[in-house]
């Protein structure tokens, strides 16, 4: 019998930062199912477009495991956490006021033996048991991020600037330069999880 592949624990030193520390970490290729929107994710201002995408990503990434597991096709793995890229319209700097401006790219991790021919025909399938506009915005791309400084941040998704300043006060002591977009991993269900027990990794691209 084939072992269950976890990539939690495959890619353990990208899934694993103490809070409030800041790490370099070097993040490889990885395959994800994305989704690109616009809007809050949360608050006030939330907007159904991102728990639209939230529930086609999921969808896309069960049918996927599940149709590989009724075809006795392996091996098995784990759901990998969801994450997001965030930034402004323009790529200007991100306004936290603003969210009317906030652009953002969701993602989930597939493993690299789904292809696109994989994809599309669990898409496909998809479509025919789910009535969900965002369905049809997936796709499946190869993101490398490479050199990255990244922690975790323990608490409500609104109280992140602190740990977000620390990102950017070690890059800018230790000669690193911004680049790319903001980065979220998202660990909890925020309509299960109390907020101030939410953990999320904070993931920005550098480079020397």
């Amino acid at each position: 019998m084939m072992e269950k592949i976890d990539y939690k624990k495959k890619y353990k030193y990208l899934y694993s930062p103490k809070p409030g520390v800041v790490e370099e970490v070097d993040v490889p290729a990885l395959n994800f199912a994305m989704i690109d929107g616009k809007g809050a994710a949360d608050g006030p201002s939330q907007t159904p477009e991102f728990q639209d995408a939230f529930g086609a990503i999921y969808g896309i990434t069960y049918t996927l495991k599940m149709g590989r597991k009724k075809a006795g096709v392996g091996p098995d793995y784990t759901i990998s956490p969801p994450e997001a890229l965030w930034w402004m319209e323009g790529d200007v700097e991100f306004d936290i006021s603003k969210p009317g401006l906030w652009r953002w790219t969701l993602m989930l991790m597939q493993p690299d033996f789904i292809s696109q021919d994989d994809f599309k025909q669990a898409v496909e399938q998809l479509k025919k048991k789910k009535d969900n506009p965002q369905i049809d915005k997936l796709r499946l791309e190869t993101f490398e991020e490479g050199l990255s400084v990244q922690t975790m941040h323990v608490g409500p998704y609104a109280d992140e600037g602190p740990n977000i300043e620390k990102l950017h006060d070690y890059s800018k002591q230790n000669g690193l330069k911004l680049r790319g977009r903001h980065h979220e991993i998202y660990f909890g269900d925020p309509r299960r999880t109390k907020p101030e027990k939410l953990k999320t990794i904070l993931r920005q691209p550098v480079e020397k």
